[in-house]
């Protein structure tokens, strides 16, 4: 328990020292712990520890989790590629989800049930096949998850491309939020960085960030 304190403690003196380096508030960000292939076990830790928002990028995983930890009071965040046949199961236990990509994912996660907060992932890369949205597609898949019944969409995210510097990825994704902004006001929150690049999302505006490793350490070996 120690060592994960301290590992804690670590990532949230960077997360205030790059925040105060930015001239923003430390309190503005919200720090999600992505727990993905480790047990509930460490989300227990993790919630003694004060953290409440934890994230996930496997649907069966996740929902296994938020079962077990129900007694808990979490935020589960979906962080992950999330099929659309999955869409009416997840919105049961996300709170929000990062990984809006295409109308039909709206479609399904569309609910006249309570509200989840969404995010637009963009595509900062020249693969397809990588998720996101394309830039030039952004206006219209934001002016559709707007239009949505029971979707509150928060922003932006993204993924910084491992062959480019994490700063000028985040800089495109910032101009992504600003360009969302002009069809939804209200949506000016930015999900950018991880255990390796927090720190450059940061100076870019980020307001949510997902980090793993450098909170739970390695991830166990898989069966």
């Amino acid at each position: 328990m120690s060592e994960l304190s301290d590992r804690v403690e670590r990532v949230v003196s960077g997360i205030s020292e790059a925040a105060r380096s930015a001239d923003r508030d430390p309190s503005e960000l919200t720090l999600i712990a992505v727990t993905k292939f480790h047990p509930a076990s460490l989300v227990r830790e993790l919630q003694a520890l004060g953290l409440r928002d934890f994230g996930e990028n496997r649907h069966q995983e996740a929902r296994e989790k938020a079962v077990e930890l129900a007694d808990l009071d979490l935020r589960w965040h979906f962080v992950g590629q999330l099929q659309s046949k999955k869409a009416r199961q997840a919105r049961e236990y996300a709170s929000v989800v990062h990984s809006v990509d295409r109308p039909e994912l709206v479609d399904r996660l569309a609910s006249p049930g309570h509200p989840l907060d969404v995010f637009l992932q963009v595509n900062l890369t020249d693969d397809p096949a990588r998720g996101g949205v394309r830039p030039e597609e952004l206006l219209a898949l934001a002016e559709h998850t707007a239009g949505a019944e029971g979707l509150n969409l928060l922003g932006v995210m993204a993924v910084a491309p491992l062959d480019e510097e994490p700063r000028a990825a985040f800089a495109r994704l910032k101009a992504a939020s600003d360009e969302v902004r002009t069809v939804v006001p209200a949506a000016t929150s930015i999900s950018a960085g991880m255990s390796h690049d927090y720190r450059e999302a940061i100076a870019e505006g980020a307001t949510h960030l997902r980090i793993g490793t450098a909170i739970t350490g390695n991830r166990p070996p898989r069966d």
